[in-house]
């Protein structure tokens, strides 16, 4: 089974375009477009599509390498949030909608209404990192530091095993946990939409349904492989730096991990970027844990999920031939 996925995953062509799965609907980013496509409650399709306007064209130096990782997961975290955002407007949680707050009408009247929309995307990328820091690299500090407390003998190489150990498990948890909520497991479906629609395009086969649903639905360059290597590269490189500074405060370590952060998330992309164009021996172990991972995030779709995704994709191709080759 595993070789037959192998064999899969080496497609003939490689595409820079990549997708995320919404509410009820998939983001496709092509080289030069940026696609939402939505199932409407009426059954239709929702079609939004836009040039993209790249930072790295109007400030070259944020495309270095390294540089490039960082800005490039502020700008793709803005640009998700606002994709939920927008595909969750079709599907209201009440059938009333409710009255604008005090705060919401202030702002609406000092901002407008697109700046408004713009500040509570920002509020909600901010508190979305916030929480993910908190969550992934707060807390196993703390776990940590209650270690050391409670076992004052173990040496720091032991707190920083355990402080590795309990990144991964949480973070772990917490996809297991997602997974079996069935709001997020529709998601999670069109996520798996997407890889299909993907794989399909690589192979060069036709966009129908028939030829995507036959698909693999994990995907090697998944930004779910990402994030893991961001938790293991956060491991390695804080355990280079605890080696020669050797801090037990816990707060102290979280301000180290904060100011490590950039610097784990620039090399990591740099990492994906060349593990994703290559597939010596190598860069097949390294994908492997985050392919295995995806069991959690991505699942089977059906047929009208698959629609939404070919519709998402054609709406990104480039008019020039390997203009998006990876």
């Amino acid at each position: 089974m595993a070789e037959k996925q192998n064999q899969a995953c080496a497609t003939p062509f490689r595409t820079m375009i990549g997708g995320q799965a919404l509410i009820e609907g998939i983001m496709m980013l092509g080289p030069d477009k940026k696609s939402i496509v939505v199932r409407r409650p009426d059954g239709g399709l929702e079609v939004k599509t836009e040039e993209r306007k790249l930072i790295k064209d109007r400030h070259p130096v944020l495309g270095w390498p390294f540089i490039r990782g960082v800005v490039n997961f502020c700008v793709s975290m803005y640009t998700g949030v606002t994709a939920l955002m927008y595909s969750a407007e079709f599907y209201p949680e009440d059938d009333e909608p409710e009255e604008p707050s005090r705060f919401e009408k202030w702002l609406d009247e000092k901002l407008g209404n697109e700046k408004a929309m713009r500040f509570f995307t920002t509020l909600a990328v901010v508190l979305g990192m916030a929480f993910s820091v908190g969550l992934f690299f707060v807390l196993p500090t703390l776990l940590s530091g209650a270690a050391m407390w409670f076992f004052p003998d173990i040496p720091l190489w032991g707190r920083n095993l355990v402080e590795g150990a309990a990144r991964v498990v949480i973070f772990l948890g917490y996809l297991i946990l997602c997974s079996k909520t069935q709001s997020i497991r529709r998601v999670f479906s069109y996520h798996g939409a997407e890889h299909k629609t993907i794989f399909c395009y690589e192979k060069g086969l036709e966009l129908t349904v028939e030829n995507v649903r036959v698909q693999p639905k994990h995907h090697p360059r998944c930004g779910t492989s990402f994030l893991f290597v961001v938790i293991v590269v956060s491991i390695l490189l804080s355990s280079i730096v605890f080696s020669f500074w050797q801090f037990t405060n816990p707060w102290l370590r979280t301000l180290v991990h904060l100011a490590l952060l950039p610097a784990v998330v620039g090399l990591t992309w740099e990492i994906n970027r060349y593990v994703g164009g290559h597939d010596s021996l190598l860069c097949r172990a390294i994908r492997r844990p985050g392919m295995a991972i995806q069991r959690w995030t991505t699942f089977e779709p059906d047929d009208s999920m698959i629609e939404v995704g070919i519709e998402a994709l054609k709406q990104v191709l480039p008019e020039e031939k390997g203009k998006d080759q990876w």
